[in-house]
C-alpha cells in the first residue's frame, strides 16, 4: 500500500549527465537575445538621445524653436546652461527649461545635411 504514494527513484547514468550540455550552452541563446536588443533597440536610441543633447547645446539667441508642450517660440536670451527665455508673442516671454526644447527649426544634423548634399549633387548631375 505504501508503494502507491511513494515512486521509485532511479539513478542517472554518469554520461548521461555529461551530454546534457554544459555552462556555455545554456546561455548561449540568452547572449543572442541580448546582442539583438542591442543593436536593434538600445544602439538607435542612445544615437538619437546623442543628437537631440547636441542639437539643445547648438540651440542660440534668435533660433525658432518648438517646446515639449508644442509651443513655438523664438529663443530670445540664454540663462545659465538650463533656462531659455522663449518669445512666444509680442511682448510675451516665457521662461523655459532648455531640456523642455524638442526641435529647433531649420537644423540639420550631419545626416540630414549629407542626405542634403547627395541630392543637390544628383539635381546637378541630371
Amino acid at each position: 500500500m505504501l508503494g502507491l504514494f511513494i515512486s521509485t527513484a532511479y539513478a542517472q547514468e554518469a554520461g548521461a549527465a555529461a551530454a546534457s550540455g554544459g555552462g556555455f550552452g545554456a546561455f548561449m541563446p540568452l547572449v543572442v537575445v541580448f546582442a539583438i536588443f542591442y543593436f536593434l533597440l538600445i544602439r538607435p536610441q542612445q544615437k538619437q538621445q546623442k543628437k537631440m543633447r547636441q542639437m539643445i547645446a547648438d540651440a542660440k539667441k534668435g533660433d525658432e524653436v518648438i517646446t515639449n508642450s508644442g509651443l513655438h517660440g523664438k529663443i530670445v536670451e540664454l540663462k545659465d546652461n538650463n533656462v531659455v527665455m522663449l518669445q512666444v508673442a509680442n511682448n510675451v516671454v516665457m521662461k523655459f527649461e532648455r531640456s523642455s526644447i524638442q526641435h529647433i527649426k531649420g537644423y540639420e544634423t550631419d545626416d540630414k545635411k549629407k542626405q542634403t548634399n547627395q541630392l543637390a549633387k544628383k539635381n546637378k548631375a541630371a
